[in-house]
């Protein structure tokens, strides 16, 4: 019963990941490239063909363009650049993203000054603006980081099932809260290595191998309840240590993507990498949740389980990331 509900909870994950999450995030870089002036890049998700969202960047009055936006449409991305200029410069003033409210989907802004300082944020359908601060406050850092960290690994399918895997096969709450230490102080390290420029792994390849990941611990799964000894159950805090180094590239891989204020580096990094956690305890809270209920339930109905429903959630998790694996692979 308790496989069969854990499937369940994937599943309605699922479901919610594509509901939450049925675009992917605009992302809008404003870099200074002269006092007043600045470079513009502004890319929206393609909604199939030559279509794209309905998102449009709203400078500040006052703001001019240098150049003439020019377009591009590749991998369902429509790309725009361009640059503009405004007296005074762009600081205090407030910049939106129109059409966001009407939709379901996030837009990462950074902002480089020419200084080197940057400020990053989210916008969201709730807030589709924000003003450019003189100089970006620790606090307003801290809270932007840790929102991008939480707002990655929920969104990022493929760290959560390779966690939903080892939930399933790691039995007792102390070899459970070592496994997850381990992997928590594993991707710590190489997403803090990698970020900081120490170590440098190409990205596909990297994400082909983290789907292979999930694959050897589904398998691991059914070793485990064929009688076969599994290495990730005699020690899965050393493999739950040496998957999350690779993870933690996928995480760097992320956060590459909108950059580190130069002004606030340990700060940025140390947030989003504690929101990347929080993120995961989230995610591992519900779980139980979900698994006290089904328990909970189960004192009230009497629900019969067939003797291979405990094949389900191992041989769903690995066909999922058996179809990464393949689709990553032919990407190279």
């Amino acid at each position: 019963m308790r496989g069969a509900l854990i499937l369940l909870f994937l599943l309605a994950g699922f479901a919610s990941n594509s509901v939450a999450h049925e675009v992917r995030p605009a992302y809008l870089e404003i870099r200074e490239t002269a006092p007043q002036t600045y470079d513009v890049l502004w890319k929206v998700p393609g909604r199939g063909g030559n279509l794209r969202l309905g998102l449009y960047v709203e400078f500040p009055a006052g703001t001019k363009n240098v150049t003439e936006p020019r377009a591009s449409m590749a991998d369902n991305i429509f790309a725009q650049r361009w640059s503009v200029k405004r007296s005074g410069g762009l600081t205090g003033g407030t910049i939106q993203v129109a059409g966001l409210s009407a939709t379901m989907t996030d837009v990462l802004v950074r902002l480089e000054r020419f200084d080197g300082t940057t400020q990053v944020t989210r916008l969201t359908p709730s807030a589709p603006s924000f003003e450019v601060a003189a100089v970006p406050r620790a606090t307003q850092v801290a809270v932007t980081y840790l929102k991008l960290g939480v707002g990655h690994i929920l969104g990022g399918i493929d760290h959560l099932l390779f966690v939903l895997a080892l939930l399933i096969l790691v039995t007792g709450t102390r070899r459970l809260i070592a496994t997850v230490t381990a992997f928590t102080l594993a991707h710590s390290l190489t997403l803090a290595g990698a970020t900081l420029g120490f170590v440098h792994v190409p990205g596909r390849p990297v994400e082909a191998a983290i789907a292979l990941s999930i694959v050897f611990v589904a398998m691991e799964i059914i070793h485990s309840r064929q009688g076969r000894a599994s290495l990730t159950e005699r020690f899965p805090w050393l493999i739950a240590f040496t998957f999350g180094l690779l993870h933690g590239f996928g995480f760097a891989s992320a956060l590459s993507e909108v950059g580190l204020p130069q002004s606030a580096i340990p700060v940025a990094l140390l947030f989003f990498n504690v929101g990347v956690e929080v993120g995961q305890l989230l995610f591992i809270a519900d779980v139980f949740a979900v698994i006290a209920l089904a328990r909970l339930a189960s004192r009230h109905f009497s629900i019969p389980q067939p003797p291979w429903a405990w094949r389900i959630p191992p041989y769903a998790i690995g066909t999922i990331a058996m179809f990464w694996v393949i689709q990553r692979v032919t990407a190279f």
